[in-house]
């Protein structure tokens, strides 16, 4: 069995290849990918070079974790059918090169309890999922609060805002110091830092992944005030000590969603609460991944680009 995937030979060098991939057993799937997304967070970092050393990394790999498509093939054990809309968070089932990830490819072997039914509705939007779960699970569980303050108006940064509103919270500030991505605000205010002069906030949430940003946050916050650290980060986090010291900050690392935050947001879209529209700004033949990953990563107008497997085998 053969599938056609996105590979990162090295940094900066990606293309398209025909990969083997393992056979699947009893409980495992085997899933068309007609949708994948193309992360500006960690798989920027796997492009240029920069992501910090994770058990099992290494190059040649098969990036993306935001794939949709239909099971074809389903082990008697899996309870899934072919025919069955699936969200799939990527997978390690290439002979050849490493999955960490693993999502950017036509087909893909999967065990089933990785996988999450969808709405058949769903189409390119349901590549969509892990985000907004990776935005619930900043969110959600006991000792957490929701933010009265996002930085970043990126995919997360839009998701953490709408979920502040669908929870019926108070509805939040953004910060955006691109002026491509100041607008689209679904009800809450967007605008740059300079723009904004208070200093009461009590849940900054940073979507942004800037180190230098935080110290600026650290002035903002009422004192006990919480910062949380939702981005990703490939350089060392840094700020002066006596402004922390003074105000008590609080830092909490949003760490990777669990399936129950997938269950839950997958839950909150299907009922309506949760709206990804609006989300993804650009699409590419998955032929076209060279370019479609360089644009994904250098061009602020492109909040999403989602790669379309449809008739790639």
């Amino acid at each position: 069995m053969q599938t056609t995937a996105v590979i990162l030979n090295g940094p900066r060098d990606l293309g398209i290849a025909q990969l083997n991939v393992t056979p699947p057993s009893v409980g495992d799937l085997v899933i068309q990918v007609t949708h994948s997304g193309i992360s500006t967070g960690t798989e920027k970092l796997l492009w240029t070079g920069d992501m910090p050393p994770f058990p099992g990394m290494g190059y040649p790999l098969v990036p993306g974790y935001e794939a949709a498509g239909e099971v074809v093939e389903a082990g008697a054990e899996t309870g899934y059918k072919p025919g069955d809309r699936v969200f799939v968070p990527g997978a390690n089932c290439f002979d050849g090169a490493f999955g960490l990830f693993g999502g950017a490819a036509s087909l893909l072997v999967s065990g089933a309890d990785r996988v999450t039914r969808i709405d058949p509705a769903l189409q390119e939007e349901g590549a969509l999922l892990a985000l907004a779960a990776t935005a619930r699970h900043a969110m959600a569980g006991p000792g957490k609060a929701v933010p009265d303050l996002i930085v970043g108006h990126g995919v997360l940064g839009r998701l953490l805002a709408r979920l502040t509103i669908a929870a019926g919270a108070p509805v939040p500030t953004v910060w955006e110091i691109d002026p491509s991505r100041q607008s689209g605000g679904q009800g809450y205010p967007v605008m740059h830092p300079n723009e904004d002069t208070r200093r009461d906030y009590t849940s900054v949430y940073d979507a942004s992944g800037s180190v230098p940003v935080i110290s600026d946050l650290i002035g903002r916050i009422v004192k006990g005030g919480e910062i949380v650290l939702a981005g990703f980060y490939a350089a060392p986090i840094q700020f002066a000590f006596p402004p922390a010291f003074m105000k008590e900050a609080r830092f909490r690392v949003a760490a990777e969603w669990t399936r129950d935050d997938l269950l839950a947001t997958r839950s909150l879209v299907e009922s309506g609460t949760l709206s990804l529209g609006d989300l993804i700004t650009h699409r590419a033949d998955a032929a076209d991944a060279t370019t479609a990953y360089e644009k994904a990563f250098s061009d602020g107008n492109c909040l999403k680009m989602i790669l379309d497997w449809k008739g790639h085998a």
